[in-house]
């Protein structure tokens, strides 16, 4: 692995995506919610892709570019999460709830993408 802080991305966000796919399909039974639930789907389970996808980079700065759209990924997550909590599809807590892991990730994913751009640039 090209990071010590990658196997906790790499399990973090395959979490966040299981909790993406079933909050779309809950959103869906439900709520008859489908667009913003589509989008939530797109990019909660693309953080994990590009995470994984980084991990078997050619170089440094594949590494670093597949994490940095990661991390692009993770917020767009937050802005649909935050966008579901505000037009009441989930609850305040039920999107808090998410808050905390997807900001997790965005703190995880900002600091690999820092180090990693960082160490090229000396």
């Amino acid at each position: 692995m090209k990071d010590p802080e990658a196997n906790a991305v790499v399990s973090k966000s395959f979490a966040f995506a299981i909790r993406c796919v079933r909050l779309r399909k809950y959103l869906i039974n439900e709520k008859s919610e489908y667009e913003m639930s589509k989008q939530l789907l797109r990019c909660g389970t693309s953080i994990g892709a590009n995470v994984k996808e980084a991990l078997r980079g050619q170089s440094r700065p594949d590494f670093g570019a597949k994490m940095n759209i990661s991390l692009k990924e993770a917020s767009e997550s937050e802005y649909w999460i935050e966008l579901l909590q505000a037009t009441e599809y989930i609850t305040e807590e039920q999107g808090e709830d998410l808050l905390k892991d997807c900001r997790e990730l965005i703190k995880l994913l900002t600091s690999i993408v820092k180090t990693t751009f960082t160490k090229d640039d000396e």
